[in-house]
Parts: C-alpha cells; sequence; structure tokens
C-alpha cells in the first residue's frame, strides 16, 4: 500500500512510501483490539473508592432493643446497614483493575487498530517537522493545514528531536502526540485521523512486525 507524503501545509511532496501489509494491512482480529482497549482503560482506573462498612462506622455498639417479644426483626447494632447512617452493605474496596495480556495479542490489536485506519483513509503521512521553541500556535496552524482542526487526531513521531512539538500540544484536547513506541489501540481508534511522521515509520513497522 502506497500513501503520498505531505508536508505540514498539507501540500502533496510527490512522494510516496509503501506501508507494510504485515503492519497495515492485515485482517482486523476484533477481540484482540476489544482486550487492548479494556486493558488501556482498567489501567486509567484509580482503583481508590471506598466506602465505611459496620465495622467503621461510629456509633454506640449497645444492643437498641430486646431479642425477642417486639413483633419485628431482631437487631443488635445501630451501625447495620439496614439504619439510616449505618454501614454501607458490599460497598466498594480499594482494588487494583489491570490486567495482564500478552506481547503479541498486544501487538495484534495495534496492527488490528492501524489496519482498520488505513483501510478507511484515516492515515496520513508527513514530512518530519519540529518547532524551535514549544508554541502551541504553531501546532495549531500544522492543524488547520491538515484540515484537522475541528477533528480528534494523533499524531505519531520519531522517536527523538520532538519534545517542542509535544509541548505545544498539550493543551489541545483534540489532538494527542507519541512517538513510535507510544502507540497503543486506544488512541489509534479514538482519533479521526492517524497522522504519522515520515521517520517514525520504520519503528512502528519493527516494533510491531516481531
Amino acid at each position: 500500500m502506497k500513501v503520498a507524503v505531505l508536508d505540514i501545509t498539507g501540500k502533496d511532496t510527490g512522494r510516496k512510501v509503501e506501508l507494510s501489509k504485515e503492519v497495515f494491512g492485515i485482517e482486523p482480529n476484533d477481540h484482540a483490539i476489544y482486550l487492548d482497549v479494556k486493558q488501556y482503560l482498567a489501567n486509567q482506573r484509580q482503583g481508590t473508592h471506598k466506602s465505611k462498612e459496620r465495622a467503621e462506622i461510629a456509633g454506640s455498639t449497645r444492643k437498641i432493643k430486646k431479642q425477642k417479644g417486639t413483633g419485628t426483626a431482631r437487631a443488635g447494632s445501630i451501625k447495620s446497614g439496614v439504619f439510616r447512617g449505618g454501614g454501607r452493605m458490599f460497598g466498594p474496596r480499594p482494588r487494583n483493575y489491570s490486567f495482564k495480556l500478552n506481547k503479541n495479542l498486544k501487538r495484534l490489536a495495534r496492527k488490528s487498530a492501524l489496519s482498520i485506519q488505513a483501510k478507511d483513509s484515516n492515515l496520513v503521512v508527513i514530512e518530519d517537522f519540529n518547532f524551535e521553541t514549544p508554541k502551541t500556535k504553531e501546532f495549531v496552524n500544522v492543524l488547520k493545514a491538515l484540515e484537522l482542526d475541528s477533528k480528534k487526531s494523533l499524531f505519531v513521531l520519531g522517536n527523538e528531536g520532538n519534545a517542542n512539538v509535544y509541548l505545544s500540544s498539550r493543551n489541545l484536547k483534540g489532538s494527542k502526540v507519541v512517538n513510535a513506541t507510544g502507540i497503543n489501540t486506544y488512541n489509534v481508534l479514538h482519533a479521526s485521523k492517524v497522522v504519522i511522521a515520515e521517520s517514525s515509520l520504520e519503528g512502528i513497522e519493527s516494533n510491531l512486525s516481531k
């Protein structure tokens, strides 16, 4: 699959690059995508939720009424969850939501995501670029030139020399910048367009073709 290379003004440079069929042209595996996205979202959860149970509630420990003869259910503590102000029954406790996936499945999921975007013509390859200083306005100009200012976008750059581009994009909610090793299934599918720097293609293909 050949894709035209654009510059940061959105113009065709007249060059084309060949995208690997092993990474950008496979039959997508929906279940692998589901598991990888599920793991990504699970890892975002802090798991610090906590409610007080009856042992943690401040209150009297005396038996609130006699055991028999009242015509109602027996009750031994005002801190029981059946009473107002009592502890919560089966409430949330701190826990770790993360789970493990093997590397081959994660590679398959990421190749599937990239293949979906390539099939839908949502991949854009651009020349390498950088800014002299971090400046959000310059990054916004790049988005406008590529007609991405009103769309969600993912920029995949090379692994070195892109600090100013990353810093320039941090204030923009609709755009995300990662390097070739930081690509993941969720971000690829969450973006309307995936913009790949020319120098990062080799890194993406080498990482996912193992």
